[in-house]
């Protein structure tokens, strides 16, 4: 392969590669695998010497470089590429034992979790709903007697003509609002 020689133009360090600008023609990118065995990181304007190689995508690239005047610490044969032969192995392959699955195990817990939520707050708001309703029920002995009055509307203490209406609407009659402590004893200030 032909030896090229070139001046870094630009380096990004922390990145690990640059461009090298020719003596003729375009911008060589470079990467600091490039450079092995130097005994320093390269500078811009320092003269690189390499040569023209392709990556994995086509794209032109400076490979085997060396930085002119800088010490190699180690020398390393130039890059060529690699073509993988199969190695003869008399040790037995077995199979490498399987990762616990530890997230599908979890999965039927969770799920029965969210379930038994799911049905306790069905059961109580079902069981409040039930309390309510024997509550609404429950008819005072006075009112079971007389019979006299039924739901028409009434909600307010002050549509009460009596003690008795007061508790028959509310044990009877939803929506009413005569119990403001809710103690079960309607209507306390005016009765």
């Amino acid at each position: 392969m032909v030896i090229e020689k070139g001046t870094l133009v630009r380096w990004l360090d922390d990145k690990g590669f640059g461009f090298i600008k020719p003596e003729a023609g375009k911008d060589i990118f470079i990467h600091i695998s490039a450079l092995t065995g130097m005994s320093r990181k390269p500078i811009i304007g320092d003269v690189i010497l390499y040569q023209i190689g392709f990556d994995t995508q086509g794209k032109t690239r400076a490979i085997n470089a060396k930085i002119e005047g800088v010490h190699q610490v180690l020398t390393i044969a130039p890059l060529e590429p690699k073509v993988r032969t199969p190695v003869p192995t008399t040790r037995k392959l077995t199979a490498r034992p399987s990762k616990p699955r530890h997230k599908l195990k979890l999965l039927p817990v969770l799920c029965f979790i969210v379930t038994a939520v799911f049905i306790y707050s069905k059961v109580s708001k079902e069981q409040k709903f039930i309390d309510q309703v024997k509550l609404l029920t429950v008819k005072t002995p006075a009112v079971e007697k007389s019979g006299q009055f039924q739901c028409q509307g009434k909600v307010w203490c002050s549509q009460m003509s009596s003690y008795e209406e007061a508790i028959f609407y509310l044990h009877n009659c939803p929506g009413t609002k005569m119990d403001g402590d809710s103690d079960g004893i309607p209507c306390e200030q005016q009765f």
